[in-house]
């Protein structure tokens, strides 16, 4: 029997790209893949990951990575719950060995619902098991955030090289907010690696407008002073 597993990794981050990951494994071969120490991969180090990517590719019947751009998900016309369906699908469906069960993780808050949208747009038949928190309790979703996790963060260190330090890209990690804000000042604008639909963006640009107004308030103050003391 094939197992696929999908997962996503980098759903929430302001900067770079969501990227996902189905594979195929055979039944047998799972094993194998718990004997690597394979796992959702938040409990894994990075080097970890980056050490398991290729081992767990060898022991794949197949694998889809598929790397979304930050514009892609801004120019999405739905939810993000329904583009990770569409992307779900797209990936499974690219898949060259058709898996007997599909495993998924779950971004819905109905598990159903999400597996239920994704089942039926598949142009194959399978059994489809969709939870929360699949990546922590079957093998094959925990190979596909492996995969996912490792192509994001390589995606990211891309990123550095080109622009510094910018953190994991994550909206509550201070050392992204410290970059977009510096790079804001420095452009009038974000660069073209952020999804400009997030809040994020313009909480930022809010906070540095008024800076910028109490600067020049506190200028015209400083100035009204200066005429009356001539």
């Amino acid at each position: 029997m094939k197992l696929a597993g999908i997962d996503e990794a980098g759903r929430g981050p302001v900067i770079g790209p969501m990227v996902i990951a189905a594979i195929v494994v055979d039944e047998k071969n799972v094993p194998k893949l718990e004997e690597l120490g394979v796992r959702d991969s938040k409990r894994l180090t990075p080097r970890r990951r980056e050490k398991l990517f290729d081992e767990i590719i060898a022991v794949l019947d197949d694998y889809v990575i598929l790397e979304l751009l930050p514009e892609e998900i801004d120019s999405r016309e739905g939810t993000l719950n329904e583009f990770e369906v569409e992307n779900f699908v797209k990936a499974l469906n690219s898949l060259k060995v058709k898996p007997d069960v599909v495993y998924i993780d779950a971004a819905d808050v109905k598990e159903a619902r999400f597996g239920e949208e994704v089942g039926k747009r598949l142009n194959f038949e399978a059994e489809i098991v969709a939870e929360h928190k699949a990546d922590d309790k079957f093998v094959p979703v925990s190979a596909a955030s492996i995969l996912a996790k490792v192509t994001r963060d390589r995606a990211i260190e891309k990123l550095k090289e080109e622009y510094g330090e910018i953190g994991s890209g994550y909206p509550s990690d201070p050392r992204t907010r410290a970059f977009l804000e510096s790079y804001y000042r420095e452009h009038g604008d974000f660069p073209p690696i952020v999804r400009r639909g997030w809040k994020t963006l313009r909480k930022i640009e809010e906070k540095l407008r008024a800076d910028v107004e109490a600067k020049k308030s506190r200028g015209r103050g400083q100035l009204s002073l200066d005429m009356f003391m001539e």
